[in-house]
């Protein structure tokens, strides 16, 4: 079966995000003064074979694990959905 993932990364909260702050800086500066908050993350569309929903999820899990996110100062979430071959 083929899936479909999309993977979001952000640091956790507990971690500095200067990236963040000089964006929102940058909105407030363009007038945009309702923006109280910014976080900068990582986005990344991945597809994938697997047996089943289950063996998909695991295999999303170990690349997160192992490449796509720097489990010391981030944190990561996805959905999945079947996608047509």
């Amino acid at each position: 079966m083929m899936f479909k993932a999309r993977i979001h990364t952000s640091l956790k909260k507990s971690v500095l995000d200067p990236q963040g702050q000089t964006t929102l800086h940058a909105l407030e500066s363009l007038g945009f003064k309702e923006a109280k908050g910014l976080r900068i993350g990582k986005y990344f569309e991945l597809a994938l074979e697997a047996a089943d929903r289950k063996k998909a999820e695991a295999s999303i899990h170990a690349m997160c694990d192992k490449l796509l996110h720097n489990p010391v100062i981030e944190e990561y979430s996805f959905e999945i959905q079947e996608s047509p071959s």
